[in-house]
């Protein structure tokens, strides 16, 4: 019996994607994202907007299925959540510490500060964090974090698969913040990383971006300046880049797993 023309089309379309299956993760996350922010953007309401955030997750759902994987098996790896608890302290409170040397150092350059602002932004930020964990932003994680960032590990060193994910993390979100919003993930990469790489948790990743959105929008008690912007990202920068040097550049990837070439391993 002669296989038809569209079952042999299906059939080698699941064999380009499961041989390329970061190429097809990436280009199906932008189309769904994109696609659903254009169209929010020319009328199609906030549950468009809100629906394009879910693109990296979708996309790396049906990439797994399309090449012949378990999702449910996948979706558990998801699921890890007995780790250190300095852990958790870190994907919490590190965004916190951030912010707190921010503000050290635009207080140090004479900015003003809102002081009495601060405990309705206390406030304000827990419930934001809370919301960005269970139905915002921290649900890209699955995708970038949970996807994409161990297949890179398999064939690139912890630097140069964060620097590949970076910027496509960042330019995910130029639609969103312009030409230069892809610097700023393409920075913070190297912070999810590193707990990715030491824990093994996509959920303590969704507990760090959870917590990292809320401190970029409401912990500077100041005006939003160019100055502002600048020291935020210098502190973003020196952050990075003191994870790289004091890992020398293993990012948590455990020693044995950078010469096998393996993906990382809960530690």
């Amino acid at each position: 019996m002669t296989e038809s023309n569209e079952a042999r089309g299906t059939r080698d379309l699941r064999g380009w994607i499961s041989d390329r299956q970061l190429v097809s993760f990436f280009l199906l996350t932008y189309a769904i994202s994109w696609s659903c922010w254009g169209l929010s953007m020319v009328g199609g309401g906030p549950v468009l907007f809100f629906a394009g955030g879910f693109g990296p997750f979708i996309s790396a759902i049906i990439i797994t299925r399309l090449s012949r994987k378990s999702v449910r098996a996948w979706l558990r790896t998801l699921l890890v959540w007995r780790v250190r608890a300095r852990y958790y302290v870190f994907a919490l409170l590190f965004p916190v510490a951030v912010y707190t040397a921010i503000n050290l150092v635009l207080l140090a350059l004479g900015l003003k500060f809102d002081f009495p602002a601060l405990p309705g932004a206390l406030t304000t930020y827990l419930g934001t964090l809370l919301l960005v964990a269970t139905i915002g932003g921290g649900l890209e994680e699955p995708g970038w974090r949970g996807f994409a960032l161990p297949r890179l590990q398999t064939r690139r060193t912890p630097v140069m698969a964060t620097l590949i994910l970076g910027l496509a993390w960042g330019i995910w979100h130029v639609p969103l913040y312009g030409v230069a919003g892809f610097i700023v993930p393409l920075v913070l990469a190297f912070f999810y990383t590193w707990l990715y790489n030491r824990t093994g948790s996509v959920l303590l990743c969704i507990l760090l971006h959870a917590s990292f959105t809320p401190a970029q929008d409401i912990l500077t008690f100041t005006s939003d300046t160019p100055v502002v912007d600048l020291v935020i990202l210098g502190v973003y920068v020196l952050g990075a880049l003191g994870f790289i040097l004091a890992t020398r550049g293993r990012l948590g990837l455990e020693r044995r797993a950078l010469v096998t070439g393996s993906a990382s391993t809960p530690s």
